[in-house]
């Protein structure tokens, strides 16, 4: 399911450090919006620093980073204060975003299926509209090539 050209659909969820994030809100910067399936992992730590360590060059390009899973905001509090984190982190567990973004799939590991977050990242123009996505992301170049694709906006 593509979502690209399609309005985003609009969220407000709690965040690390508290309060909440509309998405609705950020409108005129672009959203890099990005889905993983858990805090303190190896790929979805190693993603995160990727996009803190591209953080100045994204607001550069008058993007913001928004990271989401099911973890609350407590453990998303733990991994931003051990990994020194500088992306906005939002809590979906209480909500259907990851649902309405066709991000909750189910997944196997060790011959058990359960449901899961697929990691995915959209790009949100300044209107509001899906302007790319990337599904089944790897993480290794991930960062990269979303910064390239936010220039090229």
């Amino acid at each position: 399911m593509s979502l690209t050209g399609q309005p985003a659909p609009n969220f407000t969820l709690p965040r690390d450090g508290g309060g909440e994030v509309t998405l609705a809100d950020m409108r005129p910067k672009k959203v890099v919006l990005y889905f993983y399936p858990k805090d303190d992992t190896p790929g979805c730590t190693k993603e995160a620093i990727g996009f803190t360590e591209a953080a100045d060059a994204f607001a550069a390009e008058d993007a913001v980073v928004i990271g989401v899973s099911k973890d609350t905001v407590g453990k998303h509090d733990r991994f931003v204060a051990k990994h020194s984190l500088g992306v906005i982190l939002v809590s979906d567990a209480e909500s259907d975003v990851c649902e309405r973004y066709g991000v909750w799939v189910e997944k196997s590991m060790y011959g058990k299926t359960y449901m899961g977050i697929e990691r995915a990242t959209f790009l949100i123009d300044g209107q509001g509209t899906i302007v790319n996505e990337w599904r089944k992301v790897k993480v290794p170049g991930h960062v990269e090539a979303v910064l390239d694709a936010v220039k090229s906006l």
